[in-house]
């Protein structure tokens, strides 16, 4: 009689997937690679099982399918499944290892999204790239317009104005006025798609509870808040708001050894955007702050005065994580704390 796996870990990959599966006394009952279509017919006639994924592009679309079978599914976190890989590299031992790192107790899993909430990151994503692709165009443009002696102020909000200096300028080639003028044409379709993709994202941060409360936090807005929103996991998952700050990757890198405490700059886990908008956000605040436009807390003043500016961001952009975090657990808007209290 074949025996039934209880387990399995799968290694996904575009159109293979490899599967590790062991049976209730912990032998190896599966060990085989299969196609796509293949892969979803074993798991349709499969009772129900333990499968662990790795956390990637497609594994939440996996996910949700494996689950409509009956399917327990973890998705785990690749640098987590990393350590219980023997030797080597390649799919067979990722597959196996994933079979294994889904049994320890304190293994932390990646909630499975829906497809609505991969919309909403698809959205952001989607700002995201555009926003990238402007700068470069703006970049180019500025370059080109260079070599012919024409520069304007630096920021985004003068290109505008530069491009019409240059496209009203007589003396220039025809064929420079030519691509000057091919080039200010995909510079505004970029900025009305982004108008378009901004206008969408307005939409949804005000229909989101959350992304509204979020946003009263001074120096988080709109974009960062709606971020937070989107790509965070539910936030009593977290112990505490140090754990959500970690998770973000806003700690310090940690190199304690022999009872020696040795703190390095932040670990840079997590969420690349997401952190990024977070330090972004406070350096707006600071920047705010020393314009006299806001003032700051007892805390954040007596950090200003013995660290430096960069550093002080990042602390910030710390404190603006725990304080989401109290947010989204326990509801209510940010209110400034009185002068007494630290922020």
């Amino acid at each position: 009689m074949k025996t039934i796996p209880i387990r399995i870990g799968m290694d996904t990959s575009k159109s293979v997937f490899q599967l590790h599966g062991v049976d209730a006394n912990e032998n190896t009952v599966v060990r085989r690679q299969l196609r796509r279509a293949e892969m979803i017919r074993y798991f349709e006639k499969l009772p129900p099982a333990l499968v662990a994924i790795e956390s990637c592009g497609s594994s939440h679309h996996w996910a949700r399918v494996l689950s409509s079978f009956g399917h327990d599914v973890k998705l785990i976190p690749p640098q987590y499944v990393k350590p219980y890989v023997k030797r080597g590299k390649n799919d067979a031992a990722d597959a196996e290892a994933l079979c294994e790192a889904v049994t320890r107790p304190n293994m932390r899993f990646v909630p499975i999204k829906s497809t609505e909430q991969q919309a909403a990151c698809m959205l952001m994503t989607v700002r995201e790239r555009l926003v990238s692709v402007k700068s470069q165009l703006s970049n180019a443009f500025r370059s080109y317009a260079a070599e012919f002696g024409i520069v304007g102020p630096a920021g985004r909000q003068n290109v505008n104005a530069l491009i019409k200096r240059v496209l009203e300028d007589d003396t220039l080639p025809e064929l420079a006025r030519d691509l000057f003028r091919f080039q200010a044409k995909e510079y505004a379709a970029v900025e009305a798609r982004l108008e378009e993709i901004e206008t969408r994202l307005m939409a949804w941060h005000r229909d989101d509870d959350v992304s509204r409360r979020l946003a009263t936090i001074p120096g988080i807005g709109p974009i960062g808040s709606a971020m937070l929103s989107m790509k965070a996991p539910p936030a009593k998952s977290f112990r505490s708001g140090r754990d959500f700050a970690a998770w973000i990757g806003l700690t310090p890198r940690d190199h304690s050894t022999g009872g020696r405490m040795r703190h390095g700059g932040i670990t840079k886990a997590g969420d690349a955007g997401l952190r990024s908008v977070l330090v972004v956000g406070a350096t707006a605040l600071l920047r705010h702050i020393r314009a006299g436009r806001h003032k700051p807390t007892p805390w954040l003043a007596a950090l200003l005065e013995r660290k430096p500016p960069k550093l002080v961001a990042v602390a910030l952009a710390n404190k603006f994580a725990r304080i989401a975090w109290r947010l989204m657990v326990s509801g209510g808007i940010y209110s400034r704390p009185p002068d007494r209290m630290a922020a």
